[in-house]
């Protein structure tokens, strides 16, 4: 747990309410160009996909020891929502955080947070020499302390359904909940009489319902619309580069 500061405050300055922008990226980004995309101080994290993109789990941990390296947070969309009962496994890979798709229930939110935190927290199984942060021996439960105060974890809304039960998924351990704007058209093209009648109406219902808690709105947006997202209250950018 010696390295860079940066890598550790992710989640207390989305828990704090401030902004933070991210970059969505490939597995298969080298090392020169992952530099040259966080050293110009346009992004602050990345995320890496296996819900739409390919990937192992040697490339992933091969990619998280990189990005710890040059200190930056790898949060990690996982293949599918029931995939909630490896979280554990999958955070031992390396990532700093996990994004869980396509949450429409209230177990799935549990079965994840169960999973993500350990013990009291949590049920995540102690192992894994790859993990983030673990440093040359820590000791146990300092770590599992350490890691509930810093991993990140994300719910994505992508239904008419999801987005109405927003305050009932911003359960204890998790700091974000994330849009999936092309799924969650989809939805709303299905329900041509709800009340939202656009993602930015999903959006603006989404960012109420989670006033007054510290878990934040995550949206993926075009650097072009950055402000405009920022303006309607989303805290967390994710953007495609």
């Amino acid at each position: 747990m010696n390295q860079d500061d940066k890598l550790f405050t992710l989640k207390k300055r989305i828990n704090a309410g401030e902004t933070v922008v991210g970059a969505s990226i490939s597995i298969n980004t080298d090392r020169r160009l992952l530099e040259e995309l966080i050293g110009g101080g346009n992004y602050e994290f990345v995320l890496i996909d296996s819900q739409h993109s390919p990937y192992d789990e040697d490339r992933l941990t091969d990619f998280c020891k990189m990005a710890h390296e040059l200190g930056v947070h790898v949060q990690f969309r996982i293949k599918h929502t029931r995939h909630t009962y490896l979280v554990g496994n999958y955070l031992d890979l390396g990532p700093g955080g996990i994004e869980v798709p396509q949450v429409e229930l209230d177990d799935t939110v549990d079965e994840a947070v169960s999973n993500f935190y350990y013990s009291p927290w949590g049920v995540r199984s102690w192992g894994g020499k790859a993990r983030f942060g673990l440093g040359d021996a820590p000791d146990r439960l300092e770590y599992a302390k350490w890691w509930g105060e810093t991993g990140v974890l994300w719910m994505q809304v992508e239904s008419v359904a999801a987005v109405a039960k927003a305050r009932q998924f911003a359960k204890s351990g998790v700091d974000c909940l994330s849009f999936g704007p092309a799924d969650l058209s989809f939805s709303l093209e299905l329900h041509p009489y709800h009340p939202f009648k656009s993602v930015d109406d999903c959006i603006a219902h989404v960012v109420e319902q989670l006033e007054g808690t510290n878990v934040a709105v995550c949206f993926r947006n075009s650097p072009e619309d950055r402000q405009k997202y920022k303006d309607m209250g989303v805290r967390v950018l994710l953007e495609s580069v």
